[in-house]
């Protein structure tokens, strides 16, 4: 045992060690998310730093108080999906999985050698385009999916390339804080989740950083397009015109970001969006759910437009992803899903006249300022994801009827498809609203005359905007039923939509979206937009792979279709 007099010189040099480290931590400015992550087994990909590191930049109006990440052991949630695995060899899946992957590869390879660093292919004249930033989104959305299919090379190749991606250099002069969040924040995050590879992180802390300053407003609710410039200056203002989805669809990928780096800042700021939702809820003209329409510099509420469709959809449809992504640690968003989904039935769910009085529903819009019931509804496939979200919904808050609502609602979208001779479903399109949704509903021929006389199959009154964009919200669906019932039903109308989809839009290079999915051989559009990778060919090849790839129970989705992982619960 040593002496006293020997102990002191020890405790000399610790307290000598420990002053020299807080030194150098006061000196550079202590930031967790500036710290060194180490990934499993490291990475030999060269990280080249943006520009400028926006975890240095000044905040103006920085929160009085960082909110935490909900503290305690995450919960055991209910199960989600029908089984754990496969039963079965599903030799018929096997071929469809192989048949799915296949074109994206394709479609990868097109890309690889037309468009390479470009946002998006041009499939028809084989150039690429700058669409979001500049910042190659379809190699950053399709990131995840590499990986998910086994094309572990590509995903290397890919990755090197994202390693030198500069957040600071825009091609424009905003950025559009919803879209990048989604697909490259989102894209990012992912594929580390997946892969372990540390410089994806990197990428995505300084991503995470820059998108940050989007919240930098007085009242701290963002700005839907963030100019550097104006960042620099503390100049941002929240939006006096935002819609939920561009706001209330950021929490996913901020909170994942905070869960990954122990830097609470990025949920912090979602999560001020969060209170503002969950405190104006049953104030609005529909109450239990917010309007498309909302003014965030003034923090006011005043719209009457509601619909699940676009502008509105990911806001309702993170909710419940929030409460999985959180352990069920955040009672809130159980309230605010179930306010929602309650109201949603009520208000915007309906059951449409068909020839064979079908048991499906579809989504529409409600108009609080007309005072009265439209007989007639809009259909978006853009709104084919609600089936999705309810089936998540029910069983993750243990509501079966969510879960029948599911069911009629994701039947509806393959109805859609399989009513067109193409096996598409348009992007728009307008339908005859039954009176009640849960009772029988003669058809009644005289409401479709003029329908009738353009050859459109029964049930449609009009077709408002025929193109098919390669949209993945109708087998995102699809794959949500398979997963949760486990009933062979949904494969096969995967299978009929997949093969419409690749007979009508594929073309020499890859796939294309197409002028009217009403009739065979539309004309081709020169656009496949990055969804295509990151979204649609990702959810048919999980509904035909085996149901332990991609867990529902281990694993969240955002509204790109990038999976992160939920914790374990006790």
């Amino acid at each position: 045992m040593l002496s006293l007099q020997g102990r002191l010189p020890a405790r000399r040099y610790i307290a000598l060690a420990v002053f020299f480290l807080l030194a150098i931590i006061l000196w550079q400015g202590f930031n967790p998310s500036r710290l060194p992550f180490k990934a499993p087994g490291g990475s030999s990909i060269p990280y080249v730093p943006s520009t400028i590191d926006w975890s240095q930049a000044k905040i103006y109006f920085p929160p009085n108080k960082t909110v935490p990440l909900p503290s305690g052991r995450p919960k055991t949630l209910p199960r989600v999906q029908a089984r754990a695995a496969s039963e079965d060899s599903h030799d018929a899946s096997k071929s469809r999985r192989e048949a799915v992957r296949k074109a994206f590869i394709k479609s990868w390879n097109a890309y690889k050698q037309y468009a390479w660093g470009k946002d998006e292919l041009m499939p028809l004249s084989g150039k690429g385009k700058t669409t979001f930033s500049g910042w190659s989104a379809q190699l950053v959305d399709a990131l995840d999916s590499l990986w998910i299919l086994g094309l572990k090379d590509d995903f290397r190749h890919a990755v090197r390339e994202v390693a030198k991606i500069n957040w600071s250099k825009t091609d424009g002069s905003n950025i559009n804080v919803f879209e990048v969040t989604i697909r490259y924040l989102g894209g990012l995050l992912s594929a580390y989740d997946l892969s372990g590879e540390e410089v994806l992180l990197k990428k995505a802390v300084e991503l995470g950083d820059a998108l940050y300053m989007a919240f930098d407003t007085p009242n701290r609710l963002p700005t839907h397009w963030l100019s550097y410039t104006k960042a620099e200056n503390g100049e941002t203002l929240g939006d006096t015109s935002i819609s939920g989805a561009a706001s209330g669809s950021l929490c996913v990928e901020f909170t994942r970001l905070s869960q990954i780096t122990g830097d609470a800042k990025y949920y912090d700021a979602t999560e001020r969006v969060k209170q503002f939702f969950y405190e104006n809820q049953n104030h609005t003209k529909a109450p239990g759910l917010w309007p498309w329409d909302m003014n965030f510099r003034e923090g006011t509420i005043k719209d009457g437009f509601f619909t699940f469709g676009a502008g509105a959809d990911s806001q309702y449809e993170y909710l419940p992803k929030m409460h999985a992504l959180l352990g069920g640690l955040d009672p809130e968003y159980v309230e605010m899903t179930i306010l929602s989904l309650d109201a949603g039935r009520d208000k915007l769910l309906f059951k449409p006249m068909t020839p064979k009085d079908e048991d499906i529903l579809m989504s529409g819009n409600l108009d609080t300022f007309t005072g009265k019931r439209e007989s007639t509804a809009q259909m978006q496939h853009l709104t084919c994801f609600v089936g999705g979200m309810y089936a998540l919904a029910g069983k993750l808050v243990g509501r079966n009827d969510y879960v029948d609502l599911a069911a009629r609602l994701t039947a509806g979208c393959v109805w859609g498809y399989d009513s067109f001779p193409t096996n598409i479903m348009p992007e728009g399109t307008e339908l005859v609203k039954c009176e009640n949704m849960d009772q029988p509903c003669p058809y009644e021929q005289d409401r479709f005359s003029a329908g009738s006389s353009k050859n459109l199959p029964g049930g449609f009154l009009r077709i408002n905007d025929g193109r098919y964009m390669l949209r993945p919200e109708g087998i995102e669906s699809v794959f949500y039923m398979w997963r949760v019932t486990g009933d062979p039903v949904w494969r096969d109308a995967a299978w009929r939509m997949w093969e419409g989809i690749v007979k009508e839009t594929e073309t020499e290079l890859a796939f294309a979206s197409i002028q009217d999915a009403s009739r065979h051989g539309s004309a081709k559009l020169d656009s496949m937009e990055t969804f295509w990778l990151a979204e649609t060919t990702k959810y048919f090849f999980l509904t035909f792979e085996d149901e332990d790839v991609i867990s529902l129970d281990e694993w969240v989705f955002n509204t790109e279709a990038h999976p992160m992982r939920r914790p374990i619960g006790s």
